[in-house]
C-alpha cells in the first residue's frame, strides 16, 4: 500500500473537516424549522423559505440583504455577531409561534467573527414541557429550601423564653433588652445550661437586625482545621477537593444580621487573630481568595470559661477579649435563682407533654423542695433532663420526691440542712469546677467503657467537645 505523504494527509483533513461543516450544516437545516444566515453587519444572506413562510413576513429571497431585526423583531443574532458568543438555547416569541432557537457565531481562519448562523429546532414548545416542567419542579423545591433556610435562620427564642421573675433574672433581662438596642458586640457569660444561646436569639429578635439572620457556631464542636472554612468560606477551587462553586462561610451567611459565637473560649490562637480583624475592618478573604468580602454583622459571643484566666494563661488574645467584652452579660447558674425553679419546672413540663403527647405533669411541694436542694451544675440543663427521666419513668400525673430518687445525679444533691456549711474546705471556683468537670467526664467514660461517641451521648455533648474537654483536662480514653 503506497504510504500518504503528510502534505496529503493534511489536505485529506481539511477536505474532510470542510465536508462535516457543510454536511452539518445541511442536516441541521432539514432537520431544523428554519435556518438563517447574517453577515457581520447583521444582514440575512441567506434563509431557507420554510422559516421565513413561517414568520409571515416576505418570500426568501425577498429577505436576502435586509436587517435581521426587519424580518425576525426579536432576533440576538446581531447580538452574537458582536459579542462573537454562542447563545446555545433560547426561547423566540413571535406573534404566531414560539421557537426554541439556538445561535452561533462564524469566524474566519483568522478567529474573525463574519456573520452568526441560526436554527429554529422546534415550532412550539410542546415537545419541551416535559423539561419545564422538570426545570418548574426544581424551581419549587429551591424556592421551599430557601423559606426553609430562611426560617432555620431566623431567631428562636424572645426574651418571654427566659423564664423567671427572681431579682437576678430580670437584671439580666433588663441587660440583655438595652444590648439589644445598642447595636454593640456582646459577650455572655455563665455556665453551661445557663441559657446563653437563648438569650443571644432573644437579643437578636430584639434588635433593629430582627428581620436578618442570624447564624450560630459552636466553637468547641467544630475540628480546629475546619474552623477557618468554616467561618470564612472557601473559593472556588481553592484546594484539590473543594467545591468547584466554592461555600459561603457563616460570617458572610450572617451579613446584615448577628453572628453567634458560643463557646468562644475555644478558639484556637492561630484563629483569633483573624477574627480581631473581621471585627475591627468589617471584612474577611475566603480561604484560598485574595479579594477582600466587606460585611456588616453583630457578633454575640458566649462563653462558659473564664476568659480573663484564659488570658492570664496565654490561650486566648487580650486584645480580642477586650474587644469582644463591649457589653458583658453574667447569666446566674439556676442555684443562685432558685426562686424561679418552681416556673422553670412547669414550663419544662409543658414542652414535654407538647413534644411527647403524654399527659401533662405536675410536681408536689415536697419534689420542689427535694428540687431546690440540688447544686445543678449542668443547670437548665440538667434540670430539663431530671425532669424528662422522672416523667418516662412513672405514670402518675402528680410526681413527688420519691419519684425524683435515683434521678437526680448524687454528686448533685447538697448536704441536708440549707446549703453548704461555712466551714466546708473552699478553694477558687475555676479550680472546683475543672475538678468537677473532670470527675464527670471521667465516670462517663468509665460508664462507656471508653467508648468517647457513646459517653458524650450520655453527657448531651457533641463528640467533637468530649473530645476537646479530654484533651484539655488530661483525661485518659480510648476512642
Amino acid at each position: 500500500m503506497p504510504q500518504t505523504s503528510l502534505p496529503d494527509l493534511l489536505l485529506d483533513h481539511d477536505q474532510i473537516r470542510r465536508r462535516s461543516m457543510q454536511s452539518l450544516f445541511e442536516s441541521l437545516d432539514n432537520l431544523c424549522e428554519g435556518t438563517v444566515v447574517v453577515d457581520r453587519d447583521a444582514r440575512i444572506v441567506w434563509i431557507n423559505a420554510r422559516y421565513a413562510q413561517r414568520l409571515g413576513a416576505i418570500s426568501a429571497v425577498d429577505a436576502i440583504g435586509r436587517a435581521i431585526e426587519e424580518v425576525i423583531p426579536n432576533s440576538l443574532m446581531r447580538e452574537v455577531v458582536t459579542s462573537g458568543q454562542p447563545l446555545l438555547l433560547d426561547l423566540l416569541e413571535t406573534p404566531d409561534a414560539t421557537f426554541v432557537v439556538t445561535r452561533i457565531p462564524l469566524k474566519d481562519e483568522h478567529g474573525n467573527v463574519i456573520g452568526a448562523a441560526g436554527f429554529a429546532l422546534f415550532d412550539q414548545v410542546q415537545s419541551l414541557k416535559p423539561l419545564f416542567a422538570k426545570l418548574g419542579g426544581m424551581q419549587r423545591e429551591l424556592a421551599t429550601a430557601q423559606k426553609r433556610l430562611a426560617e432555620e435562620r431566623r431567631p428562636k427564642y424572645t426574651f418571654s423564653n427566659y423564664i423567671g421573675s427572681s431579682p437576678v433574672c430580670m437584671e439580666v433581662k433588663r441587660q440583655a433588652r438595652r444590648a439589644a438596642q445598642l447595636d454593640a458586640t456582646v459577650l455572655l457569660l455563665g455556665e453551661t445550661g445557663t441559657g446563653k444561646e437563648l438569650l443571644a436569639h432573644a437579643i437578636h429578635a430584639a434588635s433593629t437586625r430582627a428581620d436578618k439572620a442570624f447564624v450560630g457556631v459552636n466553637v468547641a464542636a467544630i475540628p480546629d482545621n475546619l474552623l477557618e472554612t468554616e467561618f470564612f468560606g472557601v473559593a472556588p477551587g481553592a484546594y484539590t477537593g473543594a467545591d468547584r462553586r466554592g461555600r459561603e462561610g457563616k460570617f458572610l451567611l450572617a451579613d446584615g444580621g448577628t453572628l453567634f459565637l458560643d463557646e468562644i473560649g475555644e478558639m484556637p490562637l492561630q484563629l483569633q487573630s483573624k477574627l480581631l480583624r473581621v471585627l475591627q475592618e468589617q471584612e474577611f478573604e475566603a480561604v484560598g481568595s485574595n479579594r477582600v468580602v466587606r460585611i456588616n454583622v453583630r457578633i454575640i459571643a458566649a462563653t462558659s470559661v473564664d476568659l480573663q484566666q484564659r488570658v492570664d494563661a496565654g490561650s486566648f488574645r487580650a486584645d480580642l477579649f477586650y474587644r469582644l467584652n463591649v457589653l458583658s452579660i453574667r447569666l446566674p447558674p439556676l442555684r443562685e435563682r432558685s426562686a424561679d425553679l418552681e416556673a422553670l419546672c412547669e414550663h419544662i413540663l409543658e414542652q414535654i407533654e407538647q413534644r411527647t403527647g403524654l399527659a401533662h405533669r405536675e410536681l408536689t411541694s415536697e419534689a420542689i423542695a427535694r428540687l431546690r436542694q440540688c447544686a445543678w451544675r449542668g443547670n437548665v440543663r440538667e434540670l430539663r433532663n431530671v425532669l424528662e427521666k422522672a416523667t418516662m419513668l412513672s405514670d402518675k400525673t402528680r410526681l413527688d420526691a420519691a419519684d425524683l430518687e435515683g434521678i437526680v445525679p448524687a454528686s448533685s444533691q447538697r448536704a441536708a440542712g440549707a446549703g453548704f456549711s461555712p466551714s466546708d474546705n473552699i478553694c477558687p471556683y475555676a479550680d472546683a469546677f475543672e475538678e468537677f468537670e473532670r470527675q464527670l467526664l471521667t465516670n462517663a467514660l468509665s460508664a462507656a467503657h471508653g467508648r468517647v461517641e457513646q459517653a458524650a451521648k450520655m453527657l448531651g455533648l457533641a463528640r467533637a467537645t468530649l473530645y476537646r474537654k479530654v484533651r484539655t483536662l488530661g483525661i485518659a480514653s480510648r476512642a
